[in-house]
């Protein structure tokens, strides 16, 4: 990116993903569940990893499936408040269960 590019911004987080700051492409439906080359967003990756903490695959594909309707997720919309207020670059270990990988 050139220096009058600006920084993509992540979806959830609505905070800019400056070069070299961990992200991910997220796909808006889940790969397992249809969306192996549907559309996909780039994220912050700790964002990225709080949406698979907080939902499951098929709630994913059926009702969280839009970058809107994830920051309208209760427990996403208060991570996102929280990590708003810290600098891009911030990286931390997602709280909250885990699911298991059968």
């Amino acid at each position: 990116m050139d220096a009058d590019t600006p920084d993509p911004i992540c979806p959830l987080c609505l905070r800019p993903i400056p070069p070299g700051v961990p992200q991910s492409l997220h796909h808006l439906i889940p790969r397992l569940k249809g969306g192996k080359g549907g559309p996909t967003v780039l994220m912050h990756h700790i964002c990225h990893r709080e949406i698979h903490a907080a939902l499951g695959e098929a709630e994913l594909a059926r009702e969280w499936n839009t970058p809107e309707a994830l920051r309208a997720h209760p427990r996403l919309a208060r991570f996102a408040a929280w990590v708003a207020k810290r600098p891009p670059d911030f990286t931390s270990k997602v709280p909250g269960r885990r699911r298991s990988r059968r």
